[in-house]
């Protein structure tokens, strides 16, 4: 299974982006594929939110835009919605802990965290074009090819 992160999302649907190509592109294998991809709430929810931003996008989405999107992606047939378990928020704190130790660990790091445990919980893949993730011990992540 894969895991995706907000930021693939994002890519994929803003044109004129630098990795517009790159996750569009991965996005439509993957949902097109057999492998499970795992769309975690936080990352769709972060996609509405985003996508909808005129501060955060250029030219943002309308809200209808953004959920039928959502609700796309969800409907394709290898989409899943991965939950965490009851030992999420130790693992969490642990991922937190281990990057605290390498110096620069902030709070901004927490949703990223959050993502990683959650790969880590379903023995996925993380994609991201976000390179903290390297930092997190036991993830095992891609960027979009």
């Amino acid at each position: 299974m894969t895991i995706v992160d907000v930021n693939v999302l994002i890519y994929a649907t803003a044109r004129g982006s630098r990795h517009h190509d790159r996750a569009r592109g991965w996005l439509l294998r993957a949902l097109s594929g057999s492998r499970p991809v795992g769309l975690p709430w936080h990352s769709l929810l972060g996609f509405v939110r985003l996508a909808t931003s005129p501060r955060a996008m250029e030219h943002p989405l309308t809200m209808d835009q953004a959920w039928d999107l959502a609700e796309g992606w969800l409907s394709s047939g290898v989409a899943v919605t991965p939950e965490p378990d009851l030992r999420h928020l130790s693992r969490v704190r642990s991922l937190i802990a281990a990057v605290s130790e390498q110096g620069g660990v902030g709070g901004a790091l927490v949703s990223d965290a959050h993502l990683a445990a959650l790969a880590i919980q379903h023995r996925a893949t993380l994609i991201s074009f976000d390179r903290d993730f390297e930092r997190f011990p036991g993830l095992h992540w891609e960027m979009p090819s």
